[in-house]
């Protein structure tokens, strides 16, 4: 098994007292170890729902997620958090870096009030030279371009050296061309580091080149198939 996750009939209903609305209809998926999948699915597939479920900031409705063969959702909070510390790093379209912090600071941010046994910052001014932003380590988010902002927070996903990452649109609020810069970097981490990728995204072309491509609609996976290059 490894550090894949196995989704078993994962469903997941909206009650806003009037209207309950099903995002996630009886979703069975493996994710296996180490691998690049993206999800792809208009607006409202359920594609973001899915992403936060798997990396347990929100909990279904229905159905079990596993982790390694554990019942993710058997776990307190107190040990979910511990999980996420050292399994899931995440990237959202938002970047979330805080304003205040400098570069080197905003990747440590995860680490603040965890003990670890290596050097911090030595941590963090390594995971800037591979996004290629050591000479920014002491700006802050304010003096950075969008697509630098988006890989300062690839960076701090990567801090603790997680099993997987988990994208959430990242491209989303950049332009093509910087956007296949985080594509690319974020490729080149799942094939360096060996860390799952969880990709979320509504381009096509993008999503294709992932080694799995996941297709959603309604809550529901439409289709799995190989990505071009894997096909």
């Amino acid at each position: 098994m490894g550090h894949s996750f196995v989704c078993e009939g994962i469903g997941k209903v909206f009650d806003s007292g009037d209207v309950k609305t099903a995002a996630l209809e009886n979703i069975n998926l493996e994710f296996g170890q180490g691998e690049f999948t993206s999800i792809i699915g208009p607006s409202g597939s359920g594609k973001s729902t899915l992403l936060s479920i798997i990396g347990t900031l929100d909990t279904p409705t229905s159905g079990v997620l596993r982790f390694d063969g554990q019942a993710v959702s058997s776990l307190d909070s107190r040990s979910l958090a511990d999980f996420r510390f050292e399994n899931i790093g995440f990237i959202f379209q938002q970047f979330h870096l805080i304003p205040t912090l400098t570069t080197l600071e905003n990747v440590m941010a995860p680490l603040f009030g965890r003990k670890v046994p290596y050097d911090k910052e030595e941590r963090a001014l390594s995971l800037l030279q591979k996004v290629g932003l050591a000479e920014k380590a002491h700006s802050l988010p304010s003096q950075l371009s969008g697509g630098q902002q988006q890989r300062v927070a690839v960076a701090r996903a990567l801090v603790h050296e997680p099993k997987w990452l988990l994208a959430d649109e990242p491209t989303g609020n950049l332009d093509t061309q910087t956007g296949e810069v985080i594509f690319d970097l974020l490729m080149r981490l799942n094939k360096e580091n060996g860390c799952g990728v969880l990709f979320v995204t509504h381009d096509p072309s993008l999503a294709e080149r992932a080694e799995k491509v996941i297709e959603m609609r309604d809550g529901r996976v439409v289709s799995v198939k190989r990505g071009i290059a894997y096909a």
